[in-house]
């Protein structure tokens, strides 16, 4: 049995060897030293970094962002049943019925999204 994960056993083995010798390379052949502050500051387009690094987002940003995924990926289940619709119909007649179900769910979910005014920016 261990001839067989011998390959695997040595491949690992040169792995963590490479890894571990790329490692301590780079200590030794490494520049030691010490760097003056400038040096340290990230450069940012010609400006200095003054501020947070991340500005805060309205939680309007991620929500819009969420109920766009959330529609996009609902719109995808249309294409698959778009391309196969001529044979879906030959062979059963509720393909039509179970897409206009889906879309009917949808456009409910997109009322009350506007209802709610989740989409209006200004508010």
């Amino acid at each position: 049995m261990l001839p067989d994960y011998l390959p695997v056993l040595m491949q690992i083995l040169v792995a963590i060897g490479f890894s571990a010798s790329m490692l301590i390379a780079s200590v030794i052949f490494g520049k030691i030293g010490r760097r003056a502050g400038v040096k340290n500051v990230p450069y940012e387009c010609g400006m200095l970094p003054i501020g947070d690094g991340a500005p805060r987002f309205s939680v309007k940003f991620y929500l819009v962002a969420m109920l766009f995924v959330i529609f996009d990926i609902e719109v995808v289940f249309m294409y698959p049943w778009a391309v196969q619709f001529k044979e879906l119909i030959l062979t059963n007649s509720m393909a039509l019925l179970s897409m206009a179900s889906f879309v009917a769910v949808l456009g409910i979910a997109y009322l009350y999204v506007l209802k709610k005014g989740a989409l209006n920016w200004n508010s």
